[in-house]
């Protein structure tokens, strides 16, 4: 039987640009090819059904690199910790193919780990297994929380000893591949404005927008429209999305730990997980990256990042629209981050709607009594999701009743209970599945990702690796 990978109808969306944006490269020859983890959740989306592709069509597809498009390393630059950088571009990854799924949206498989690239400076371009490892549970556990993300198709590891100063040496190899809607980048914009481009970014601005943004024609209402009013739109729309992601993050209790704007996706869409970690208590001051010394991506940050990153963005984008619009959407991203930020946590807390004052007072209290309790910030979800009862809407000792109430933990008790009374019996029941819906019971705090590494660096044993898997997606 043929390779389903290798029949897909790709799309020429990206190579059709031309060769300004993108160099043509090749695959790394591994000596091995063990396939780690296969993504069955998204093949349906590609209209594959995952019975019917085996392991050996997955490691000749994306570990031997059997292809039928040309691969592509991108073009970009950044400011990487306030500092713009013109010597970047994919320097261990490339855009394998463009793939259109059942639900109409172009996806991209982008590969991590795949070679050396024109970009990859004194790098040997490879992906250390644990790294592999790392994104595919950031990515499975981030969707799980509904979070806009890139997701992890395959995993294979390679063979090859690598020597990394962040890991003991030597580690083990892998390589990835990326399923995300596109690879395009704030860099690659900034990139293009570097060059004095005028053209490239408006020839790369029209792909975008004809490929990932149709929504700006639909808030017109009408065909054609013209180019100025399409480029504001478009920029207002990235406002919007790139606000939510932050407002998820932060619910989330995520941080990125690298917001540099080469890892911004155009889409605002969430991806590239490195040093990434989930905030234990609530410590807004968290810092996820070892080497972020100052402490510019912490948890806390996040927000002001997204928006400056939007701000810098600007700059590039000048050239075709004007600099009072784009003020005018940005000044927005705050009031789309503080409805997105306050849904989510009123889900997370069980409550569909409540009134925005309301609203507003019991995320405020549930924030100052984490704050100064330091409970844990996955668990106090979690126990919520297994404690709440029905009896809580009849006497507020029986909310956390087993827990030892200090400080503002009273306070918030008794909110919470007094929101309770404006509840049916039919309210609390959905209540119940809400909290069940966004609150999963799994956590991927450090101390479970080193775990479920040590039984495979030590024992070769794969087996918590997928139980995790198995966890994270269920309900």
């Amino acid at each position: 039987m043929s390779n389903p990978f290798l029949t897909l109808n790709y799309e020429t969306a990206i190579e059709s640009l031309g060769g300004d944006y993108f160099d043509e490269v090749s695959a790394a020859d591994f000596p091995q090819h063990i396939l780690r983890f296969r993504n069955d959740q998204l093949l349906p989306i590609l209209g594959l059904n995952p019975k019917n592709v085996t392991e050996d069509d997955f490691t000749a597809a994306f570990g031997k690199f059997h292809c039928v498009r040309p691969f592509l390393a991108l073009r970009y630059h950044g400011y990487q910790f306030n500092e713009y950088n013109p010597n970047l571009g994919d320097g261990r990854g490339f855009l394998y193919g463009q793939v259109r799924g059942i639900d109409g949206k172009l996806y991209d498989f982008g590969t991590k780990g795949s070679g050396r690239t024109p970009y990859s400076r004194s790098a040997d371009g490879r992906l250390t297994l644990k790294g592999g490892i790392r994104e595919v549970l950031a990515a499975e556990y981030l969707h799980r929380l509904s979070v806009r993300t890139s997701r992890c198709l395959s995993l294979i590891e390679t063979g090859e000893p690598l020597w990394r100063g962040d890991e003991p040496s030597p580690t083990r190899s892998s390589v990835m591949v990326r399923f995300s809607q596109s690879h395009i980048r704030f860099g690659t914009f900034e990139r293009l404005h570097f060059l004095r481009r005028k053209d490239l970014i408006q020839k790369l601005l029209d792909h975008v927008i004809e490929y990932y943004y149709p929504e700006v024609y639909l808030q017109t209402g009408r065909m054609p429209i013209s180019q100025a009013e399409k480029y504001v739109l478009f920029y207002a729309e990235l406002v919007k999305r790139v606000a939510e992601l932050a407002a998820q993050w932060m619910a989330a209790g995520f941080c990125h730990g690298v917001l540099n704007t080469d890892n911004m996706s155009i889409t605002g869409e969430s991806f590239d997980y490195g040093p990434y970690g989930f905030i234990p208590t609530y410590k807004p001051q968290f810092i996820a990256a070892y080497f972020d010394y100052s402490g510019l991506y912490c948890y806390a940050n996040q927000p002001f990042i997204c928006h400056l990153n939007l701000q810098r963005l600007q700059q590039p984008l000048s050239v075709l629209i004007e600099q009072k619009l784009m003020e005018e959407a940005l000044a927005k991203f705050g009031a789309y981050y503080n409805a997105t930020y306050q849904q989510i946590m009123l889900n997370r807390l069980g409550f569909a709607q409540l009134p925005d004052a309301e609203a507003k007072e019991l995320l405020q209290l549930t924030i100052t009594m984490m704050n100064e309790t330091q409970v844990g910030y996955h668990e106090f979800f979690v126990e919520l999701r297994k404690q709440f009862d029905r009896s809580w809407r009849d006497d507020s000792s029986n909310i956390f009743r087993e827990v030892e109430i200090v400080g503002k933990m009273e306070a918030w008790r008794q909110f919470y209970y007094h929101l309770l009374q404006t509840l049916s019996p039919v309210d609390l029941e959905e209540m119940q599945l809400r909290l069940r819906r966004y609150n999963p019971l799994q956590s991927l705090l450090r101390p479970v990702i080193e775990e479920i590494w040590q039984a495979i660096a030590i024992d070769d044993n794969w087996r918590p690796f997928y139980e995790l898997i198995d966890r994270i997606q269920e309900l």
